[in-house]
């Protein structure tokens, strides 16, 4: 698709397949979009980097949204690391390949972080973020964008993650203390109980 491969490997089908059994079909199409936007990344910086196990990180990177695999207090994307752990687990993947998918899960959502680390880490953060807000979509060649869009349309992703995002505030806020989701749960929620930086800065049990 646009010249990117999605792999074939065992490991790979089960994990599209479960991630597409876990997931709406809008979320669904955003961590395939979250892949192939990635690795059209890379690819075109030239960089070199396991394909399955990026992919299987990035069809599971969003387990954390899904009410089957969340915690009451665990931020999601930790929820969505521990999920996809179990699930290579299950299958005897090597611990330092799960590793990488839980790092990559965890963190994709903390660019600044991700994009220091391994390629396969580093991908799933740049696609999600590019799917989520449209970072570095300039770079992304007009053609292969509309044929990622075309296989995996958006569905009306915005407010099917906006209504996840206020779910998450809603069921478990203090899983967005210091998370950018925080900010949502103030704009729309009101008397929204978790506070800000600097009102934890402000309220520490110190004389200065």
């Amino acid at each position: 698709m646009g010249g990117i491969r999605i792999p074939g490997s065992r490991l790979a089908r089960e994990a599209a397949e479960f991630a597409r059994e876990a997931s709406s079909e809008t979320l669904f199409n955003h961590v395939m979009r979250s892949y192939l936007f990635g690795c059209a990344l890379l690819d075109r910086r030239g960089v070199s980097y396991d394909r399955e196990l990026a992919f299987v990180a990035a069809v599971l990177h969003d387990l954390g949204l899904v009410e089957a695999h969340r915690t009451p207090a665990e931020r999601f994307e930790v929820d969505g690391a521990d999920a996809a752990r179990r699930f290579l687990v299950e299958r005897r993947v090597p611990a330092e390949r799960a590793d990488v998918v839980w790092d990559a899960i965890a963190l994709h959502t903390s660019t600044g972080i991700a994009t220091r680390k391994q390629p396969e880490i580093a991908m799933v953060s740049l696609g999600s973020g590019l799917d989520f807000s449209g970072n570095d979509l300039q770079q992304i060649p007009s053609g292969m964008r509309e044929e990622i869009l075309a296989a995996f349309p958006r569905k009306g992703f915005k407010q099917d993650a906006l209504s996840r995002i206020l779910s998450l505030c809603r069921t478990k806020p203090l899983s967005t203390l210091m998370h950018p989701f925080a900010e949502v749960g103030r704009r729309h929620i009101p008397g929204f109980p978790v506070p800000t930086v600097e009102d934890l800065l402000l309220g520490a049990p110190f004389a200065d």
